[in-house]
Formats: C-alpha cells, structure tokens, sequence
C-alpha cells in the first residue's frame, strides 16, 4: 500500500470489524482473527479499486474531442439526461421499456429459487450483503454465489431474447 491515509483506514475498519463482530472470543484468537480480516479487508480495497478504475476508463471514452482533456468540468449522465428526457414519455420508448421489463421478470422466473431470491433481494429490492444473508439464513459467500450464478444465467436468458445492455 502506498497511500499511508489508505492503509490507515484498511487498518481501523479492520479492527472496527473485530471488536464489532468478535468481541465475545477469546482474547487469544484475536491476532489470527484479526490477520484474516485485515487480509480480506485489503483484498476488497484493491477489487473495488479495480472496478473504479475499469469504469473510470470506460467512461473516459465518453469525454469529447473539443474538451481540454479535464475531466473536471464533463460529467456523463449530465450529458446523457437531455436525450433521455426528450423521448423519455414518447410511447415507442414507452412500450420499448414495458416490453423489457416483460422479458427481464420472465427471464427472473426461470431461475432457480435461491438465486431469485438473492438477485431480487439485492438488486431489485437493493439489500447489501448481510441483510439479504439474514433474510436468506445463509452465509453472505453463498448469498454472492447465488447473485453471480443468477448474473450469468439471465445474461444467457436475455442474450438469447435479443437483449443487450
């Protein structure tokens, strides 16, 4: 880690989960305890900094030729929003989004019953990890399994039907 701010706060948010979450162990299991969160603490900073960068990428390409290469004064869904607004009511977009939804729920029905519940639960009904696991009465590994089959199954589901994202 090279930002010494950065590690400070992996540092606190990892004993932040110890005291939280094992305060009622042993005392002895706390460096262990505390190792594998840290470890795992560090792991989710560099993934969610891999997704930041992805996406920062991506839309990068979005900035147009005539800016002066900052960043600072274009925003993207600013740009996006007077296209949207304008046919956004129109009836073609209209029916266009209804029939959408049709082939998404359907596709969604076809799942199997976990991996519906936990796709809905986390991103129709946009529960984070622990409330879906405890609605779910499983661990929150399983309830990340269940979310990325059901990703993957639907993106087969809907590729067939002609949809693209």
């Amino acid at each position: 880690m090279q930002d010494e701010h950065t590690a400070l706060d992996i540092v606190q948010d990892s004993m932040t989960k110890l005291v939280t979450k094992y305060c009622d162990k042993p005392p002895e299991e706390f460096p262990f305890l505390f190792q594998t969160i840290l470890q795992n603490t560090i792991r989710d900073y560099y993934r969610r900094q891999k997704t930041r960068s992805l996406w920062t990428t991506l839309f990068s390409s979005f900035i147009p030729e005539d800016s002066d290469g900052s960043q600072d004064d274009f925003d993207i869904l600013d740009s996006l929003l007077p296209a949207l607004k304008e046919d956004w009511n129109a009836p073609e977009t209209q029916l266009e989004r209804l029939q959408l939804i049709k082939i998404i729920e359907d596709a969604i029905k076809t799942l199997p019953a976990r991996q519906r519940e936990a796709f809905i639960l986390r991103y129709w009904e946009e529960m984070n990890l622990a409330e879906t696991a405890e609605i779910m009465n499983c661990s929150q590994g399983s309830v990340k399994t269940h979310c990325s089959r059901a990703v993957h199954a639907l993106a087969i589901l809907l590729k067939e039907k002609g949809v693209t994202l």
